[in-house]
């Protein structure tokens, strides 16, 4: 069992299952090793519309970021997300190279970008609530403090959590990464193919319009 793949699964399960856009992580490894492990995980990843990169060293540790770029454009979208990364010097409309910028940020800002954590599917009044006075209002913690709704944030909070046990146990019982890795991009066009059935007519009894069965 190789030790990248493991703390893939253990620390980025939520975005594995497309619950999440992106999960980072620190991993402990030498270069060539680790370079080694990147490429074959990338290419079981990729096809599946998730994407696993390094973003600089921490201390010993590789940072390590693990994401799903057609969610990662939708988020950095939305106007408040814009808002943000306008403000602190990020390209707009292109997310690769937000991401670029932001490993130019981790390197040679002399406090941690905190803006962060629109690459990782906060909401982005959360993100700004903790940029501007991160221990002032806070309804609850999980993956990041949440300042808005509490109920809500606690919810995503607990379906992370889920998620990661029951993908911890069954990788542990030797599901292949792979099989663990859900293809949005194909549930996506298996649904809209499932509706376009059922306007025509076409869905037999008993079917569902969504899952197509």
């Amino acid at each position: 069992m190789k030790k990248l793949e493991r703390d893939v699964v253990e620390h980025g399960a939520p975005t594995l299952a497309g619950l999440k856009t992106g999960n980072l992580f620190p991993v402990r490894a030498d270069r060539e090793t680790f370079s080694k492990e990147l490429r074959g995980l990338n290419k079981v990843l990729t096809g599946k519309g998730v994407r696993l990169i390094p973003l600089g060293r921490v201390k010993k540790k590789i940072l390590v970021y693990l994401y799903r770029p057609d969610r990662l454009r939708e988020d950095l979208c939305e106007q408040e997300a814009e808002t943000i990364l306008c403000e602190k010097g990020y390209p707009l409309g292109n997310p690769e190279r937000c991401v670029a910028e932001l490993i130019r940020h981790l390197e040679s800002d002399p406090v941690f970008p905190h803006e962060i954590g629109l690459f990782l599917g906060y909401p982005p009044s959360d993100v700004r609530c903790f940029m501007s006075h991160p221990c002032e209002g806070v309804k609850c913690t999980g993956c990041w403090k949440a300042y808005g709704n509490e109920a809500e944030a606690e919810e995503t909070f607990a379906r992370y959590r889920k998620c990661t046990d029951v993908y911890r146990k069954v990788y542990m019982r030797g599901k292949p990464l792979e099989r663990l890795t859900v293809d949005l991009r194909r549930v996506q066009r298996t649904r809209r193919f499932s509706r376009i059935k059922f306007r025509n007519g076409k869905a037999g009894k008993g079917s569902d319009p969504v899952k197509g069965t």
